[in-house]
């Protein structure tokens, strides 16, 4: 009861000690005190086995000690003190002080995620990709792999410490981590993903893990390990030639494909005369490539290029591929067909589907070329259609339609002559500055400036508005 007592008769006492603080504050015009902070940086620098990370913060480029005191939220992979001795060791420092700070601060980017991801959400995701604060090629966020069935591991060096995920902070979540995680380059996620066993195989079996370990940037179509198990290299191509069909040069992600709906690129494997391949893309439904292969999975970024995920092994292209790939050459494909069904001088389908046929240049019309009521063929001819009915052109008239939008040889529109080609069904001519092709009844049709140059292992095709006529 005296504890009590004295208790009671000594409130009124404090009550009015803290009136006159509270008066004291009033009259300086400061206002209650902020109450202290939990931030990530907090937490590093209270936690001592973080404190070379801390050192690590204060040291690089971009004053990351007040980013990381910022809003956020952030998910950060923080590295134990071990985690960056071994760092320093794999690449030749012998402190931090000798770590370039410009690349210390995009190490240190590489572990900071936006938003706050707990290792549930990791675990009921399995496996994928996110994006990490760091710089990669073309200016994006690079990619970072986390895999959850050994753990909780990121682009398969670094593994969350046991007993050290989740750690809340104000703006935030912190999981410790057992590795510093590096800069990955396209090569690096291939080694990083075992779904790329058989890309990475083959790279190294073909010596070109150099190359893509080059500054690029390089956009790389990499095929699963399904894919390479489904391919049969039908045209017995060099593994190295396939490989580098699915290299293209420049950063190009999903989004710029879409935003084109289809079109022709580049890669970096090498046809008649070592002129690039061209490869066909559509957009339509998904994203696939040269009619066959399908992206499953986009937009993995590194620092020297960018990865799409592909279902199929890309063979090298024949004229066939990009001829039958593209609807708008759809009439074209058929008047292949049909020619191929008489007594064709070139038995059509073959011949621009063998890769060692060839090579061949082909003048190829689009579709309102031959249905147009004013520029078809057909049309003009009085015919309604392929067939052996009333009105429709036979077999063989076919056959000398189409040789005469075929040249021997590989001619790039570069390389087209200012006069007289001969074709495989007589001369035409060409004007290499109005970009027309004259036939000898004096039909004019002009080359598509934006479908030129379209490269296949056996020819190169340049898209015209006008089927050219033999000699009438």
């Amino acid at each position: 009861m005296k504890i009590i007592s004295k208790t009671l008769k000594m409130l009124p006492v404090f009550l009015l000690f803290v009136g006159l603080v509270a008066c004291s504050d009033d009259d300086d015009n400061n206002g209650p005190t902020d109450p202290q902070t939990n931030t990530i940086v907090d937490l590093a620098i209270a936690t001592d086995d973080l404190s070379s990370l801390v050192a690590a913060l204060q040291r690089a480029d971009g004053n990351l000690v007040s980013v990381l005191q910022g809003n956020g939220p952030f998910t950060v992979l923080a590295p134990t003190n071990a985690a960056f001795n071994n760092f320093l060791a794999a690449n030749n420092y012998a402190s931090l002080e000798d770590v370039p700070t410009e690349v210390l601060s995009q190490v240190l980017l590489n572990h900071v995620i936006s938003g706050e991801i707990t290792s549930t959400m990791l675990v009921n995701m399995g496996s994928g990709y996110t994006n990490t604060s760091a710089t990669g090629a073309g200016g994006n966020n690079l990619s970072l792999l986390f895999d959850t069935s050994n753990g909780v591991t990121f682009n398969n060096g670094a593994t969350v410490v046991a007993g050290l995920a989740d750690i809340d902070a104000d703006n935030g979540i912190v999981h410790v981590v057992d590795a510093v995680i590096g800069l990955p380059d396209v090569v690096d996620h291939a080694l990083n993903n075992s779904n790329f066993t058989s890309l990475t195989g083959a790279l190294t079996s073909e010596d070109l893990v150099s190359t893509l370990q080059g500054d690029g940037p390089f956009t790389v179509l990499a095929p699963t390990n399904d894919a390479f198990a489904s391919f049969t290299n039908p045209n017995s191509n060099s593994l190295s030639s396939v490989l580098l069909n699915h290299v293209l040069g420049g950063v190009i992600l999903s989004t710029d494909l879409v935003a084109s709906g289809s079109g022709y690129a580049y890669t970096s494997a090498a046809g008649p005369n070592d002129t690039d391949l061209s490869i066909y893309f559509d957009t339509s439904d998904g994203v696939v490539f040269n009619g066959l292969s399908t992206v499953s999975s986009a937009d993995i970024v590194g620092t020297n290029g960018i990865i799409h995920v592909v279902d199929e092994v890309i063979d090298l292209p024949t004229i066939a591929t990009f001829a039958t790939t593209n609807d708008a050459l759809s009439t074209l494909v058929a008047a292949l067909s049909y020619a191929d069904t008489g007594s064709p001088t070139v038995p059509w389908i073959a011949t621009v589907s063998d890769a060692t046929a060839g090579p061949f240049t082909v003048f190829a019309p689009v579709n309102d070329a031959f249905v147009d009521p004013t520029t078809g063929v057909l049309a003009e001819l009085g015919l309604s259609g392929f067939g052996e009915g009333t009105g429709e052109l036979n077999a063989a008239t076919t056959d000398a339609v189409l040789l005469t939008h075929v040249v021997s040889g590989n001619v790039q529109s570069s390389g087209l002559p200012n006069g007289t080609v001969a074709t495989l069904g007589g001369d035409i001519t060409a004007d290499n500055t109005a970009f027309t092709l004259t036939d000898l009844n004096s039909r004019v049709s002009n080359i598509v400036t934006t479908l030129v140059d379209i490269q296949a292992v056996n020819g190169v095709v340049h898209v015209i508005d006008k089927v050219l006529l033999p000699q009438q």
